[in-house]
């Protein structure tokens, strides 16, 4: 019977704490059903007032989204690109848009995608798959008449890095911020050809157009990241190891099958480039005294991904991070002919070095 009483008491204290504790997760949920149904909904379905809204040349989803939250044409900038996104919509235009608060998001949708550009592009910058941050700044250099030094100066500002943070917080994060890090942009500034409608658009427009194209880019691949445990941070590091190795003819599922082999194995990823950007050189080839530098980004001596990305990487790399192939190889060979070769141990691995390696 005492028995029985205790259990009884147990019962009850359980059930005293657990349902408050229950019946706030159910308020939250309610809550954030009712909030995000209430976002999807028009801002005022009887004020048709009309709002112009400018969309310039090349604007990403997050810009859109933020440009229409600011003139009030929607309730939530996230919440619209959740939809966009959900609804798989794309290839908005450019334009000088009439909208009121009236318009349901599937209106407004439908409304960007017909626009008229308004103003011709007068400055394109194309972004090559990888290149590292001094590289691009050079190349926004070279098409601005910004100096390169004027461009880093911002790129590594850190109260300005801190804003991005807040700013983009989907793919910047505090990873960036790790002391081993050299550049904390690096790898963050997305490949792609960039238009302005300026000769010579503020820093700060360029700059943030290309994170947010690298928010846009990644916003695809959010579930695979889950599935596979890694965080922004790490899918840049690794799809950049992949783009360094990676030649026309290289298949990159299968790099990446290699690196994740050997990290699971214990073994260091031994991957060259991160040699050579540990010693802050371009070179044709590593020697063995290279090899020793003395680096956090030396994958010869540390083992498991460097603290950042080591460049830029473009959508096949990604991909190839998130989806490496089912491989038992633990090695692989670039040849002079643009081929690599993969092999499964030491022995075969320098077997073909010493075919190939010897021929140059």
């Amino acid at each position: 019977m005492l028995q029985e009483h205790e259990a009884k008491t147990v019962r009850k204290i359980v059930l005293y704490i657990t349902t408050p504790l229950l019946l706030v997760i159910i308020a939250a949920c309610i809550g954030l059903f009712v909030y995000i149904r209430s976002a999807l909904q028009p801002v005022d379905p009887n004020d048709k007032t009309p709002i112009q809204v400018e969309i310039p040349i090349g604007s990403s989803v997050y810009t859109i989204a933020n440009a229409l939250e600011k003139n009030g044409v929607i309730k939530n900038a996230n919440i619209f690109r959740y939809y966009v996104k959900f609804k798989n919509h794309a290839d908005f235009q450019a334009g000088n848009y009439t909208f009121t608060k009236a318009m349901t998001l599937a209106q407004i949708v439908d409304k960007l995608k017909t626009g008229k550009v308004v103003k011709e592009a007068k400055l394109k910058i194309t972004i090559p798959e990888g290149k590292q941050l001094t590289q691009i700044a050079t190349i926004i250099s070279q098409k601005t008449g910004y100096s390169s030094e004027d461009i880093m100066a911002k790129l590594t500002n850190r109260v300005y890095i801190d804003e991005l943070i807040k700013k983009y917080p989907s793919v910047l994060t505090t990873d960036i911020l790790n002391k081993n890090i050299r550049y904390a942009l690096e790898g963050y500034l997305f490949p792609a050809t960039y238009s302005f409608t300026e000769e010579k658009p503020a820093l700060e427009e360029i700059i943030e157009t290309m994170i947010a194209k690298t928010e846009e880019v990644l916003a695809q691949y959010t579930e695979d990241m889950e599935a596979r445990g890694m965080t922004v941070h790490q899918l840049l590091t690794m799809a950049s190891l992949i783009e360094e190795e990676a030649t026309e003819k290289a298949d990159r599922e299968k790099i990446a099958s290699v690196f994740y082999n050997r990290m699971e194995k214990g073994m260091p990823l031994q991957t060259d480039p991160t040699v050579l950007y540990a010693l802050g050189k371009h070179k044709q080839r590593v020697y063995y005294k290279d090899l020793e530098v003395n680096s956090p980004y030396n994958t010869y001596i540390h083992k498991g991904l460097p603290p950042g990305p080591i460049a830029n990487a473009g959508e096949m790399s990604l991909y190839a991070a998130l989806h490496p192939a089912e491989t038992d190889y633990f090695y692989f060979l670039a040849t002079p002919t643009g081929d690599v070769i993969f092999t499964k141990t030491l022995d075969e691995h320098n077997r073909e070095k010493a075919k190939y390696i010897g021929k140059q």
